[in-house]
């Protein structure tokens, strides 16, 4: 079965995935080839070793519930087809507080037939979908209104077909801190995709502790993440990355606001 990866026409119109700038002339050229699993793309970050981006669609009919595919007996692995050296695998995970991450939601991508959610299922365990994060902001970011992102919207009324596009990453900053051989990134951000009453709508969103930036301060990880609404323009700014297709897709009035918004409850962002 073929990993088909992320689907651009997912919502009957064409949405590339962020453009990330190009590559250096030391960068090697592997890792700007974008690595297409079940239902999700990833591309690499060519000194990080992290993902810069991991582009994935939800098929809210087929989806099934995330304890009826177990994850029992699945291994977070390095992806063969790119040099260990470019990933972040187990090295740093060993004796420590720090959690194995998953980027595109395992409970996102379990849908399709049975063997192809089966498929998507052990494919999101690759490092490559993987980032550093202490205990405590993993379990805020699953437990708080950033784990409720992608429920809210497919529970929308009038949301076409049940279908979402998803781009998300971590935000890759230069001070981020540095952690046996690796820096640990301190924000994350997502883009959640949708068609709502026949319009193609976006919202922007960053998980963070402080949207200003910590200024070279080391991350209190016992403090509260937040997650904020953002403009596209900031989370380009934070991400270097570009989001032009989206821009030729989507209205200027579908994607709010403008200026962040602190998000403490997922009906107050306006969908």
């Amino acid at each position: 079965m073929a990993d088909v990866g992320y689907d651009p026409r997912f919502l009957d119109t064409d949405i590339a995935p962020p453009q990330a700038p190009a590559p250096g002339p030391d960068d090697d050229p592997a890792l700007a080839t974008p690595l297409d699993y079940a239902h999700f793309t990833v591309r690499m970050h060519p000194e990080r070793r992290l993902a810069w981006w991991v582009a994935w669609n939800v098929d809210g009919l087929r989806l099934f519930p995330s304890d009826s595919i177990s994850r029992s007996g699945e291994r977070f692995r390095l992806d063969p087809r790119i040099p260990a050296e470019a990933q972040t695998g187990e090295e740093v995970y060993a004796a420590n507080d720090l959690d194995r991450g998953h980027v595109a939601r395992r409970s996102d991508l379990l849908w399709g037939t049975l063997d192809e959610a089966r498929l998507a299922n052990s494919a999101s365990f690759f490092f490559t979908n993987i980032t550093p994060q202490h205990q405590d902001f993993n379990q805020s970011g699953r437990g708080g209104v950033w784990g409720l992102l992608e429920n809210a919207v497919l529970a929308l009324d009038g949301l076409e077909e049940r279908r979402l596009t998803l781009f998300a990453g971590p935000v890759l900053a230069p001070d981020d801190p540095p952690y046996r051989g690796v820096q640990l990134p301190v924000e994350h951000w997502k883009v959640v995709v949708y068609r709502l009453d026949g319009r193609v709508r976006a919202k922007a969103f960053v998980l963070t502790q402080d949207l200003d930036g910590l200024e070279g301060a080391a991350p209190d990880f016992l403090d509260d993440f937040d997650t904020y609404l953002v403009p596209l323009e900031l989370l380009e700014e934070r991400t270097g990355l570009s989001f032009e297709s989206l821009r030729e897709t989507v209205a200027p009035e579908e994607v709010l606001p403008a200026g962040p918004v602190l998000v403490t409850d997922v009906e107050q962002v306006g969908w």
